[in-house]
């Protein structure tokens, strides 16, 4: 009797840990559903290297959204992001976005820089000043080959 008793709460354990990684991985893979006290504001990059869905959006380093949407402009060869913000931080219709990096070794997140305009993004507006991740190896390369842009 005290076996099967054992063999059931052992189960339970193994099952307990294996839905709580599999909570886990849902929501560090982008895969969770899409929190209802959020709103959805667009931008174009050059270059989104190192960013895929799921990736944090911060505002002055607090996590403030996610990447929700990273697709292809087959007309301007930019990526198009889509990006969930929670509600109640208003962002000025000037700000800037930017792909930041956590340093050499780290990952990449998205930055939003507010701006100084007393208008606000509406739900679902473009923030039209984006600057593209910036890869570190052709400025390694840059810098090793000497490169400063000088023909002369």
């Amino acid at each position: 009797m005290a076996e099967n008793v054992t063999e059931v709460v052992a189960g339970a354990a193994v099952l307990a840990v294996a839905i709580g990684f599999l909570v886990y991985a849902g929501q560090h893979t982008g895969y969770a559903t899409t929190d209802s006290g959020s709103y959805s504001l667009k931008a174009s990059f050059r270059s989104v290297e190192g960013v895929k869905v799921g990736t944090d959006v911060r505002l002055a380093g607090v996590k403030v959204g996610t990447v929700t949407d990273l697709t292809l402009n087959p007309q301007t060869f930019y990526a198009d992001a889509t990006v969930s913000v929670k509600n109640g931080i208003e962002l000025p219709d000037d700000s800037a976005i930017v792909i930041s990096s956590e340093g050499l070794l780290g990952g990449n997140f998205v930055e939003i820089q507010p701006g100084g305009s007393p208008d606000m993004l509406a739900p679902g507006a473009e923030i039209e000043d984006t600057q593209g991740a910036v890869s570190l190896i052709s400025l390694l390369m840059k810098f090793v080959s000497g490169s400063n842009g000088d023909k002369t």
